[in-house]
This record gives structure tokens, C-alpha cells and sequence, in this order.
């Protein structure tokens, strides 16, 4: 697998950047709505980038600080959407948010099955860990998208 090693380092460099976003965006989801389940949903988003961290150190690949940083940076600039609303927060952006969650939660997700992949190539990576990744990100995308369809309601549907 050494042969592979620096498009590996990439590879989970560009996931942990892309974690660094998603858990800073939860995080903020979590504060902003004051929801028990989306506080639930940024630890465990939390604790998958700490997963990731401990896969990078058990196969020796160094942080990439800049893309860390882009990473956080990304979601700070998220928040500047122009949703019809200059100076206060569109109902808009709560759904734009969970879908960009869903899209992250995918995206981790096919990090975990990469790596499941590899775990047959390379023992340091324990398929174990890695089937309990994948199933803890099927939870939340099913989470996110029932959160997402009840924001939808709310914000395209208008009661009479």
C-alpha cells in the first residue's frame, strides 16, 4: 500500500477538511434550533472526524493544516447565501444547511467504504471500526433527510 501512500494523504486530508466544515456546521445547526437530536447529530459528526483522525495517525498520514483551516473557513463563508433575506436569516437556509449536511454525510460515507476496501490491503485499518462508521452514517443520513423533508413542509408548504 505504500505505493499509494501520498494520493492516500490527500485523500483523507480532503475528507478531514470537509469533517472540520461538517462539524462546525452541525454544531451551529444544533445551537441555532436548540433541537436534543441535531445536538446528538454533532457529537456523533464530531466524533467520526476524530475517527478519521485516529485512521490518518494509525496509517502514519500527517495533517494537512491548510486544508484543515479551508475546511473550517468553507463553513464560515457557507453562511454569506444570499436567500432573499439582506440582514436577518431565511427560513431557506435551514433547508439549504441539512442538505448540505446530507451531502456531507454521503461524502463521509464513501470515505468509510474506501477504506473498508483498503482494509483488505492494509491491517491497520479494522473493518470492524469501519462497518460501525458506515452504519452510524446511514443513521444520520436518514436522520438528516427526515429533518430536511419536515423543513421543506415548513418552508414551501403554506397552510390555509
Amino acid at each position: 500500500m505504500d505505493t499509494f501512500r501520498h494520493e492516500l494523504a490527500i485523500y483523507l486530508n480532503d475528507h478531514l477538511a470537509g469533517a472540520t466544515g461538517g462539524v462546525e456546521l452541525a454544531h451551529r445547526l444544533a445551537h441555532e434550533h436548540d433541537s436534543a437530536e441535531l445536538t446528538g447529530l454533532a457529537r456523533d459528526i464530531q466524533e467520526d472526524r476524530d475517527s478519521l483522525l485516529r485512521i490518518m495517525t494509525a496509517l502514519g498520514v500527517q495533517q494537512d493544516h491548510v486544508k484543515v483551516a479551508a475546511g473550517w473557513l468553507g463553513e464560515k463563508l457557507g453562511r454569506l447565501k444570499l436567500n432573499g433575506h439582506l440582514f436577518s436569516r431565511s427560513p431557506l437556509s435551514y433547508v439549504i444547511e441539512l442538505e448540505a449536511m446530507r451531502l456531507g454525510v454521503d461524502g463521509k460515507a464513501a470515505g468509510w467504504q474506501t477504506l473498508h476496501c483498503l482494509s483488505e490491503h492494509d491491517s491497520r485499518l479494522d473493518r470492524a471500526d469501519l462497518d460501525d462508521l458506515l452504519a452510524r452514517a446511514e443513521a444520520q443520513r436518514e436522520t438528516l433527510e427526515r429533518l430536511r423533508r419536515q423543513a421543506v413542509t415548513a418552508v414551501f408548504v403554506k397552510s390555509s
